[in-house]
């Protein structure tokens, strides 16, 4: 059964990546992912079921290709630990520009719906907080709203850089380099305030 679940998920990514959440069809997922429309509304009740699931499997699915790690590869310091989860949202690969472009069209999409504005919130604010403890262990010194004022500038440039690569008016490469140079400005500017 999670089998399955996991193809609805993978479908409403697609779906959501290629049409946007108000293209979103049951009968077009249930197309995609290989099921009938019934399993979907047995795993997910409605269409906002649907998109809150879709939500946290594209979370979970950018912490694993963010966070993991090949065994053999030597430990990072607490920069290197920061910068690649941060550069890991921008790679040239199917799953992280769809896991990016459905969360460009969820994060739109909240604009006009309280219930989706709420969960993508909560996401958000998971984000900043992982990432605001990544500063820490490179910045221990620095207080917590300084920290927590610094990843919420690193996660919005995240979201704003890969809008613009995955339009095509950025390159990958010079998003990347942004976002190098922006984390160390970040880092000097906590520096400044421990």
């Amino acid at each position: 059964m999670a089998d399955r679940r996991t193809a609805i998920m993978e479908g409403a990514a697609r779906v959501i990546a290629r049409r946007g959440v108000r293209g979103l069809r049951v009968e077009e997922l249930a197309a995609e992912a290989g099921v009938s429309t019934a399993l979907i509304y047995y795993h997910f009740k409605d269409r906002a079921g649907i998109l809150r699931a879709t939500l946290e499997f594209i979370n979970d699915r950018a912490g694993r290709y963010t966070t993991e790690r090949d065994p053999a590869d030597p430990p990072l310091d607490a920069l290197g630990e920061l910068e690649q989860t941060l550069l890991l949202e921008f790679q040239d690969d199917p799953a992280v520009r769809e896991n990016s472009t459905a969360w460009g069209e969820l994060r739109a999409s909240a604009v006009f719906d309280p219930d989706l504005r709420e969960d993508l919130a909560g996401a958000t604010r998971v984000w900043i907080q992982e990432v605001g403890e990544l500063l820490g262990q490179a910045r221990p010194m620095a207080p917590a709203a300084a920290l927590s004022g610094a990843a919420e500038r690193l996660t919005a440039l995240v979201e704003g850089l890969s809008s613009r690569w995955l339009s095509g008016s950025l390159p990958l490469a010079h998003a990347r380099e942004l976002m190098v140079s922006s984390i160390a400005a970040e880092l000097d500017r906590l520096a400044r305030t421990a």
